[in-house]
């Protein structure tokens, strides 16, 4: 069953890789680039987090965003990439060229992804009204990561029901504080 489901990756990663290269489009490069350095580190969201945290009227908001935000670092960074150990698409598929540095890190789910959908689990429940910014940069920075050929399909996927279930088990911990 892994084995079907890495070649499905492999075959979906090169459609990618082909459609990217079709294009060949500096402008459409440029933004896939920018959106997948905004999700680097996770360093957009850690900003949103504090600004959250600056305003009164947000504060609680901006600890559920530490809170769901750690418990995502923890899942993806030391427990997740550690346990698969998964290649990057360009370490399996010969020939791919990188429009960045290569993530040195394993694929397996996608941080950026992750980090971003905690986001939106966040700003869906309590801050509706920049819920579709948030969803609409989040979606873009997942893109991101496939066009760029840096994770596969099922890394994404992954990230972004993990970054829900983070922003959701989150919101229960600082609930079971406050109450």
């Amino acid at each position: 069953m892994l084995n079907f489901i890495q070649n499905i990756d492999i075959f979906i990663i090169k459609q990618f890789y082909n459609f990217q290269h079709s294009l060949n489009s500096k402008l459409l490069n440029s933004i896939m680039i920018f959106f997948t350095n905004l999700g680097n580190h996770g360093l957009i969201w850690i900003a949103v987090t504090l600004f959250l945290l600056s305003i009164k009227k947000y504060r609680k908001i901006g600890y559920l965003t530490v809170i769901s935000l750690i418990i995502n670092a923890i899942i993806v960074n030391v427990i997740l990439k550690n346990l698969t150990h998964r290649s990057r698409p360009f370490e399996e598929i010969s020939n791919i060229i990188l429009l960045i540095k290569a993530p040195k890190d394993f694929s397996f789910p996608s941080g950026h992804t992750s980090a971003s959908f905690t986001m939106v689990y966040v700003f869906y429940k309590h801050l509706k009204k920049y819920f579709p910014v948030v969803l609409i940069t989040s979606i873009v920075i997942a893109f991101s990561r496939l066009y760029l050929t840096v994770h596969f399909p099922t890394d994404v996927l992954a990230g972004l029901l993990i970054g829900l279930f983070s922003g959701f088990w989150g919101e229960k911990i600082l609930n079971r504080k406050n109450n």
